[in-house]
């Protein structure tokens, strides 16, 4: 199964829902807190400037927010990822 990482922050509505999404599919990933400054530097440079949280990467690929990582579940790609 592939490293997941989701960059969140503590009241972020749609961080809940992304890692909901990840839990109902049994998915063990990596939190990391974006509301430290550097951390959140590191984030945007990784996400291609995308400074909104969350922010998800499915082993070296980054998937987006929760809308991109729904819509790749609703196109049935999501899972292929999760176990590449």
């Amino acid at each position: 199964m592939a490293k997941v990482e989701i960059y969140t922050t503590q009241w972020c509505p749609y961080c809940n829902a992304a890692k909901a999404l990840l839990e109902e599919k049994g998915v063990v990933y990596e939190e990391v807190d974006a509301e430290d400054p550097e951390v959140r530097s590191a984030m945007v440079e990784r996400a291609q400037g995308r400074r909104t949280v969350p922010q998800i990467f499915i082993g070296t690929t980054h998937v987006g927010g929760y809308d991109d990582m729904a819509a790749l579940d609703r196109r049935g790609q999501l899972d292929p990822l999760l176990a590449s």
